[in-house]
């Protein structure tokens, strides 16, 4: 895959469909840029998707994390995307977000409002951002150290492909019937998680929290007047539905859509639906 120079580090990144409308893909954390893959191929025509891996996951450069890890910042990721874009002469286009991607799109559009249009965010953190103390961040090094207890967890970022029983009393099982091809891409993505940065793997929650604490980003919550449409899986158990309800009526222009029998990752457990949100959210736009 292709790698491009932003800053400090080169970022991987690639790209799907042609056209005159530009989306470019922000992941959340722990993933990398192909977590749209399944539902790619589904897009609609005239639409160019590009994906870019943050520092420290996918394809990117896996620097040392630094003092407080603050160059793994939501606002570095959000530098670091910025100057992929100039790298790739992006000078104007769409942003499709899931998970923490949707807290990095917002420094993004705080910073550039006048390059970007609409968003379509995934179960986004909101700019409230998240709060974790030192027991809920403990789960993060447990998985650092086993694959095992990353499917594990991970399994819990797309519940629906697993059975329901198996994801209180484990081990983890997928759902009955689930085709081979999902099953396939689940496990790849998990090899893709095992291998993020120290600096992802702790430095995500730790800088969530500094925003959280902070507040500034929540403060500037209503300068955000990109129209955001914002899809919430009803069995999310990650994203705080109280958060987006006040992401949504703080933004002058954002609306919620609650989404009945899906997890947190509409992009892999209905990548078809997912398709279809986002073909009606970017499809046929003008330039």
């Amino acid at each position: 895959m292709p790698r491009v120079k932003a800053g400090d580090v080169s970022l991987g990144w690639r790209t799907w469909g042609e056209g005159d409308t530009t989306v470019v893909f922000i992941h959340g954390n722990l993933a990398c840029k192909e977590w749209i893959e399944l539902a790619a191929p589904l897009f609609p025509s005239g639409v160019h998707v590009v994906g870019i891996d943050w520092r420290g996951c996918g394809e990117s450069d896996r620097p040392l994390a630094g003092p407080d890890y603050v160059n793994y910042a939501m606002r570095q990721h959000a530098q670091d995307m910025l100057a992929a874009l100039d790298a790739l002469q992006i000078s104007h286009c769409h942003l499709a977000t899931h998970s923490t991607g949707g807290i990095i799109a917002a420094h993004m559009l705080l910073m550039q409002p006048q390059r970007f249009g609409r968003v379509l965010a995934l179960d986004p953190v909101t700019p409230l951002g998240l709060a974790f103390n030192a027991e809920q961040t403990e789960p993060f090094r447990s998985m650092m150290q086993s694959r095992d207890v990353t499917r594990t967890v991970m399994a819990t970022a797309a519940s629906t492909l697993f059975a329901p029983e198996s994801l209180t009393s484990g081990p983890v099982r997928f759902r009955d019937g689930l085709p081979v091809e999902f099953k396939a891409f689940f496990e790849r993505l998990i090899d893709q998680t095992f291998g993020v940065a120290e600096g992802i793997w702790l430095g995500t929650p730790f800088n969530l929290n500094l925003e959280k604490q902070s507040g500034e980003l929540a403060r500037r919550m209503s300068e955000i007047t990109h129209p955001h449409l914002v899809l919430w899986g009803e069995n999310d158990g990650w994203i705080p539905k109280d958060d987006l309800e006040a992401m949504a009526a703080a933004m002058p222009d954002c609306r919620l859509v609650t989404v009945p029998g899906i997890g947190h990752s509409m992009n892999l457990e209905m990548p078809a639906l997912y398709a279809g949100y986002f073909g009606a959210w970017f499809g046929g736009l003008a330039r």
